[in-house]
C-alpha cells in the first residue's frame, strides 16, 4: 500500500470514526503502514482541531464531529427532492423582501438558492443558514439570539421567541419534521414548535417545505396545520389523496419533480 500524506491519512481516520465507535493506534498503524508514533501525531492534530477525543490507546469522534456527520447525513437524505423544493420556493422571492428561514436541512437547501438574491433580508435562528449566506453580497443576515439546541446548529428558547417579535417579514419559509394526514404540522422539539408559530404570526405569508417522506407521520409537538399557511411545496412522490385533503384546508399546493 502506498503511504498517504498526513492530511489524507487524517481524513481517512475521521471517516473511520464516523463509521465505528472508536479506533486504536495499533490498528491504524498497521492499516496505513506507518509507525504508532506517526499515528499518535495524527490523532494529536485532529484532537487539537476538536475533531476527535484521544483515549487510552486510540480515539473516538468528538461531539462536534458527530454533529457534523449527522447533519451532513440528514442533509443528504432525499437531497434531489429537497433541491427541487428549494428551487420552487426561490421563485416566490422578490427583490427587497424580508424572509424568515426556519431551521432544518430543507431550509438550508433553500438558503443556498438565495446567494444571488438582491437586497433581501434573511432572519433566522439557524447557525447553518446564517453561515450559508454570510458572504452573499445581496443578502443581509439577521441571526436571532437564543440557546443552542444540543445536537443541532439551531437557536431556540424564550430569547429566540422575543427576538422574533421585533420583526415584520414578507415570508416565513419553514420545514416540518412531520405532516399528519389531517394536515397537522409537527416538530420533534416543543421549543422549535413555539418558534414556528411566532414565525408565521409575524410574516405576511408563510410557506412550508417538506418532501414526501414527512407526510403521514407525526412527531412530538404540533405547531399548527396547513390551514395556517399560504403555500405548501412538496415533491411529486407525495400521496395524491393526502394532497387533495391538504388542498381543502386552503393552502396552494405545489409539487415538484426532482
Amino acid at each position: 500500500m502506498k503511504r498517504l500524506p498526513s492530511a489524507a491519512r487524517q481524513t481517512r481516520i475521521r471517516e473511520r470514526l464516523a463509521a465505528q465507535p472508536g479506533v486504536s493506534v495499533s490498528e491504524l498503524a498497521r492499516e496505513f503502514d506507518v509507525s504508532e508514533m506517526t499515528i499518535r501525531r495524527d490523532l494529536g492534530s485532529l484532537e487539537a482541531s476538536f475533531q476527535l477525543q484521544r483515549t487510552h490507546g486510540g480515539a473516538v469522534l468528538s461531539e462536534r464531529m458527530m454533529l457534523e456527520f449527522d447533519y451532513r447525513d440528514r442533509r443528504a437524505q432525499n437531497r434531489s427532492a429537497k433541491h427541487a423544493i428549494a428551487a420552487a420556493a426561490r421563485k416566490l422571492v422578490r427583490r427587497g423582501q424580508r424572509l424568515i428561514l426556519d431551521t432544518g436541512t430543507t431550509a438550508l437547501e433553500f438558503a443556498a438558492t438565495l446567494k444571488d438574491a438582491e437586497e433581501i433580508t434573511v432572519i433566522t435562528p439557524s447557525l447553518a443558514v446564517a453561515s450559508e449566506l454570510q458572504h452573499a453580497p445581496g443578502v443581509e443576515v439577521i441571526l436571532l439570539g437564543g440557546v443552542i439546541r444540543r445536537g443541532s446548529p439551531d437557536l431556540t428558547g424564550p430569547v429566540t421567541e422575543n427576538c422574533l417579535e421585533l420583526f415584520a417579514a414578507d415570508w416565513a419559509f419553514q420545514g416540518a419534521d412531520a405532516i399528519g394526514l389531517d394536515g397537522a404540522i409537527y416538530n420533534s422539539d416543543l421549543r422549535l414548535a413555539r418558534v414556528d408559530k411566532i414565525m408565521r404570526r409575524v410574516a405576511a405569508k408563510s410557506c412550508v417545505l417538506a418532501d414526501h417522506t414527512k407526510i403521514g407521520t407525526t412527531a412530538l409537538a404540533r405547531s399548527g396545520t396547513l390551514a395556517d399557511v399560504d403555500i405548501f411545496i412538496t415533491d411529486h412522490a407525495a400521496p395524491a389523496a393526502a394532497l387533495k385533503r391538504f388542498g381543502r384546508l386552503g393552502p396552494q399546493i405545489i409539487t415538484v419533480k426532482p
